[in-house]
């Protein structure tokens, strides 16, 4: 076995091998709402994964005080609102997290004052503090959540690993491209739609369903016979636009649990969607610059390369939808 096969295995491994949580590590949300003007509406919300609901907390001025939070749980968040009473004006403060180096995640800050911009930034280890700026600038919802759905799709392992597999199955760029812009239509019409409340589905049987996709792509990816080819292989798109129409369904939960800024609910769901997409093109790319490589340097190893990562892939999403199913 030449040194690039196992370069190749090696990554494809530990495409496959990725945490059993696949979609659950979701960002942290903290809103700062100005009520009037020395009273400010806080809301804390940390995914009980990745360490924020248990190490971060958020973090204000001194001439701020706190009143006692009133703490539930949502789903697999922790919620805690509470008061900020201010004795000045929080613009030119620093506000965020406290203990962010000890988290597996992120978190997005949303500071809505009276009489100026909504303010929203991304917080992350490295930087767990934000300045309340004077005059906001009007494009941060937008890159934020673009932000926020990049990260969502090369961290949401599972709807990393659908892509891989839809790789995989179609191989050719053009076939790859038009079974991505179905996949795209389908579950932007179901992420918009559950976001707006028009439809919806319970999330538990949706991340159930998004591993057994993973699963039916390795299966047909294994089947594949050069002389016969599948409805899969056929008809990709059709495969590609009913799969995105579930997959939509897992973003809009994950979108819920980040949170959308009120008032600005159009900007932050085409962000986020924009943000999605980016993130897969990313990953199409890869993929695809990958196999135009083995292809080329040596053509004998694509077969094998492709069916190593697919059995790695289809365990690992049997693996989840186990998981899902007795959760």
């Amino acid at each position: 076995m030449t040194l690039l096969l196992r370069l190749v295995l090696a990554l494809l491994a530990c495409c496959a091998a990725l945490p059993a949580q696949a979609d659950e590590l979701r960002p942290g949300y903290l809103e700062l709402t100005q009520q009037d003007a020395q009273h400010w509406r806080m809301v804390w919300k940390a995914p009980v994964l990745g360490g924020l609901a248990t190490r971060a907390r958020p973090a204000f001025p001194d001439f701020c005080t706190q009143s006692a939070p009133t703490a539930r749980l949502e789903g697999a968040a922790l919620v805690a609102e509470s008061t900020l009473t201010c004795r000045r004006d929080l613009a030119g403060a620093q506000v965020g997290l406290a203990g962010m180096e000890a988290t597996f995640t992120d978190a997005l800050v949303r500071i809505a004052p009276l009489g100026r911009a909504m303010q929203a930034e991304r917080l992350t280890r490295d930087n767990a503090m934000v300045e309340v700026a004077v005059v906001p600038d009007g494009w941060e919802v937008a890159r934020s959540y673009t932000a926020l759905g990049v990260v969502h799709i090369l961290e949401g392992y599972d709807h990393l690993l659908f892509v891989i597999a839809l790789v995989l199955l179609i191989g050719r760029p053009g076939a790859v491209i038009k079974a991505a812009t179905a996949f795209t239509l389908a579950h932007s019409i179901t992420l918009a739609g559950t976001t707006l409340g028009l439809f919806g589905l319970a999330q538990a049987p949706v991340e159930a369903l998004i591993a057994l996709s993973i699963i039916f792509l390795a299966v047909e990816i294994i089947k594949q016979e050069p002389d016969r080819p599948r409805l899969s292989q056929r008809l990709p798109w059709v495969i590609a636009f009913l799969f995105g129409l579930l997959h939509g369904f897992g973003f809009a939960g994950a979108l819920r649990e980040i949170g959308l800024p009120e008032g600005d609910l159009p900007v932050a769901l085409l962000s986020f969607n924009l943000g999605v997409e980016l993130g897969q093109l990313v990953i199409i790319a890869a993929c695809l610059a990958l196999i135009a490589l083995i292809r080329r340097l040596k053509p004998a190893a694509l077969r094998p390369a492709t069916v190593t990562a697919t059995y790695l892939i289809g365990t690992t999403a049997g693996f989840w939808f186990i998981e899902r199913m007795i959760g």
